[in-house]
């Protein structure tokens, strides 16, 4: 059995941490979680410092283009677009990139490594959190029989899954509600400044740097590719000023939105907003075109978000020293797990995108292997410093916080070298690549990335196998973070159920599987393998994961942080339960988006577009799981969502959705016209394949597989609301028991008054008020 504590105790700490939250609370002092500021040193500004960095990578950006790209633009015929190009180009860039990981850093500092100010709740939201729980414990205590002998509470019964425990206790509400409305502190509004006009740099270099994309491959002069006219066919003509349009428009959505926001439950958002800033980057490039593209593209875009989360948040630390912010030691102690992911991250795809571009013997011999050398050994130089800062700086911080001089100036050469390896990036993207190892490429090569060489079957898919970057790693990744909290829990002597391991570990393997198999390889060449595996993302990955309980095991296993410090477990207590999720929860929203997305994708000329691009299936991809996990965690999710709903409600909306699902497989069944035509006509593939019946067996397997799970899990709301219904009848039998069936005599009562001609209402008004101790009639509130 599961370890429980002590319930009166646990009531009573967290009535405690009510009461103290309701409390007055002294004013803070300006600095983060009211610690004093560092009296070593003064403080300094980092404007200097930032443009020193972008220097630097600019400028080496610059220098090694100029000395690679004459012989580059020799080589492909293309004129000499003139130096506002040829060195301007590769210095916006660099300059952009670092601009980018500040960005990040600045706002992964404003979100996690420092602490929000929260204040002291208001009346309201006390007794809004107080009354919940009270609600709970009722709830509690009815279904568990509290205070009746009858043997029919040792009747086998299905207990629901505990509530305070997924979403916390008294304490973890006070705690939740106070960081969704906590302010950020003067290091965190720093920080977030600092994001802000970064990301909004990044949009103006963005959108200056799409006309010298098209200057630099038409060899036209800057001056001219300029003109207004120009930028619309840079858009449509050069996919890398394309890139950089959509990196404009995210940099500068994020700059509006980090402008008008102090609090610190925006800053995650706007950290995701800022990463998505280097997504557009990630997929464009030498590693998005030719063969083993899908390789190459996922391996370069998990390079350059773990760069920019290492270099920005490195950026955000110096910045934090030299203004003798707080808690040094708390942010150097958080960051350096980032780091150590990212140096291990970096390394790895680093190493895969270098040996799908050239051979080891182009390594020494050719300008592309050399940048790549070059690149190579500023990273094991990076790793030195990394292995320095745990040796000396970390242990210096941690005895002592207010002395960080070590610390910044090992760091400030970091960066530095990050610089310097951010130009040589920046270069590598305009030195053509030696030429590919086979010269045997064909359409599928180009289009997919790899080859296929016979048309699968329900047995064969299970033959063909090419590991899948960024969704076989997520599964691997999520069964070892899922397998280490178990342990933990185990570890304290806390038992966590076997059958929800297996579930969403069964969920995991599903994936894997999935992604890394046959089904995956065809996934992007065929209608009908396309609409398996959405159908396995949608529906049948997330039912496995719902299953599983995450968030009620992660929130067991993970340690509350320190007063005014929270931690990760705090942060999952509100990325779980807030207005936004309360909103996507809703069973209208969330049966809408579910059913919807299936129209909106198939049914408009949103796929003909998404399947002809690499980023259009992982895009596709991630909706999937998104949409099938939100919709199967409201409906038959072991962790509560934030609103409980009735398994009556959950029948019903689920029934409404039923026949949408069955209409849009049919639909698709009696289509006649090709989805996506222009793409899967010309992939030549080496199997003769019928288009339309194709696409027609897609429809009939979206919908047998959307009917069946959708009536299984159809008939587990049934069982769950006849298990409910017979819970509560247990419940009323045993209070009836226990009174003598008060409510019903007094009903009986009521009837036979009224039967009597006595007016039953008119003697309930007129009873004595303060026979209720002055609490429910009128005036009687408090």
């Amino acid at each position: 059995m599961d370890a429980q504590p002590d319930s009166s105790r646990q009531g009573a700490s967290d009535n405690a941490a009510v009461d103290a939250a309701e409390a007055p609370v002294a004013p803070r002092p300006s600095g983060v979680s009211g610690v004093s500021r560092g009296s070593r040193g003064r403080v300094r500004g980092s404007a200097g410092l930032y443009v020193l960095f972008f220097l630097t990578a600019g400028l080496v950006g610059a220098v090694i283009s100029w000395g690679f790209l004459g012989e580059s633009l020799a080589a492909l015929g293309i004129p000499d677009p003139g130096p506002a190009t040829t060195a301007g180009l590769p210095l916006l860039r660099s300059a952009a990139v670092m601009l980018m990981c500040l960005s990040v850093g600045s706002f992964l500092f404003s979100s996690f490594l420092t602490s929000p100010i929260t204040g002291p709740l208001s009346t309201g939201e006390i007794r809004e959190i107080r009354a919940a729980e009270q609600s709970a414990r009722e709830r509690r205590d009815r279904d568990s029989g509290a205070g009746t002998d009858d043997p029919r509470d040792i009747v086998d019964d299905v207990p629901e899954v505990d509530e305070e425990m997924a979403l916390g206790s008294d304490a973890d509400r006070v705690t939740r509600a106070n960081l969704y409305a906590a302010r950020l502190g003067v290091d965190g509004s720093v920080a977030a400044r600092t994001g802000t006009v970064a990301a909004a740099c990044v949009g103006l270099i963005a959108l200056l740097l799409i006309p010298m994309y098209l200057s630099d491959v038409s060899g036209e002069p800057l001056s001219r590719t300029l003109r207004p006219g120009n930028w619309v066919i840079a858009v449509n003509q050069v996919s890398t000023s394309l890139a950089w349009l959509a990196v404009a428009v995210i940099a500068l959505s994020t700059a509006v939105v980090g402008s008008l926001s102090s609090r610190w439950v925006m800053q995650p958002f706007l950290l995701l907003g800022a990463l998505g800033m280097v997504v557009p980057l990630g997929l464009e490039g030498h590693s998005a075109t030719g063969g083993d593209h899908d390789y190459g593209t996922n391996s370069y875009l998990w390079h350059l978000l773990f760069m920019t989360l290492w270099v920005g948040g490195l950026m955000a630390l110096i910045a934090h020293g030299r203004r003798r912010g707080t808690r040094m030691d708390l942010a150097v102690e958080r960051y350096s797990v980032i780091a150590l992911l990212s140096v291990g991250v970096m390394t790895v795809s680093g190493l895969i995108n270098a040996a799908i571009r050239i051979q080891w013997s182009d390594w020494l011999t050719t300008g592309y292997g050399w940048l790549i050398t070059t690149k190579t050994a500023g990273v094991v130089v990076l790793a030195l410093f990394g292995y320095l800062h745990r040796r000396a700086t970390i242990p210096a911080i941690r005895r002592d916080p207010s002395d960080h001089s070590l610390f910044r100036r090992v760091a400030v050469v970091e960066v530095l070298v990050m610089a310097a390896i951010t130009g040589v990036a920046v270069s590598l993207g305009r030195t053509p690549p030696p030429p590919p190892r086979s010269a045997d490429l064909n359409t599928m090569d180009i289009q997919l990335g790899y080859k296929l060489f016979e048309e699968p079957t329900l047995w064969n898919v299970w033959t063909m196998w090419r590991f899948d970057i960024v969704f076989g790693s997520a599964g691997v990744i999520l069964a070892i973070a899922y397998a280490w909290a178990v342990h933990r829990l185990h570890r304290r002597g806390m038992a966590w159920p076997v059958v929800r391991t297996v579930w969403f570990q069964l969920g995991n393997l599903m994936l894997v599987l999935t992604m890394c198999s046959g089904i995956g390889l065809n996934m992007p060449a065929t209608f009908s393998m396309h609409m398996i595996g959405h159908m396995i993302l949608t529906m049948g990955v997330p039912v496995f994961w719902v299953l599983g309980g995450p968030f009620t095991l992660f929130l067991a296993a993970l340690e509350p942080g320190e007063p005014d410090e929270p931690g990760p477990r705090e942060w999952l207590l509100v990325a779980i339960d807030n207005p936004a999720v309360r909103f996507l929860t809703h069973p209208a929203v969330n049966t809408i988006q579910f059913v919807v997305l299936f129209y909106i994708l198939y049914l408009t000329p949103l796929y003909d577009v998404a399947v002809t691009e690499h980023a259009g299936h992982l895009t596709m991809n991630v909706v999937f799981l998104w949409s099938g996990f939100m919709y199967y965690w409201e409906l038959i999710g072991v962790d509560p969502t934030p609103v409980r709903r009735s398994p009556m409600g959950k029948g019903a909306w689920l029934f409404f959705s039923l026949p949408f699902h069955m209409f849009f497989g049919v639909t698709l069944m009696q289509m006649q016209t090709i989805l996506a035509y222009d793409f899967y006509s010309t992939l030549g593939l080496p199997w003769e394949i019928d288009l339309l019946k194709d696409q027609n067996v897609g429809g009939g397997i979206a919908w047998a597989s959307g009917q069946f799970p959708l009536m299984i899990i159809f008939g587990a709301v049934l069982l769950e609301w006849w298990r409910h219904d017979r819970r509560e009848m247990r419940i009323y039998d045993r209070r009836a028991d226990a009174t003598d069936d008060e409510d019903m005599t007094a009903y009986n009562e009521m009837l036979a008054k009224v039967n009597a001609g006595e007016n039953y209402f008119d003697e309930y008004y007129e009873r004595d008020i303060s026979t209720d101790g002055g609490r429910g009639g009128p005036g009687g509130g408090r």
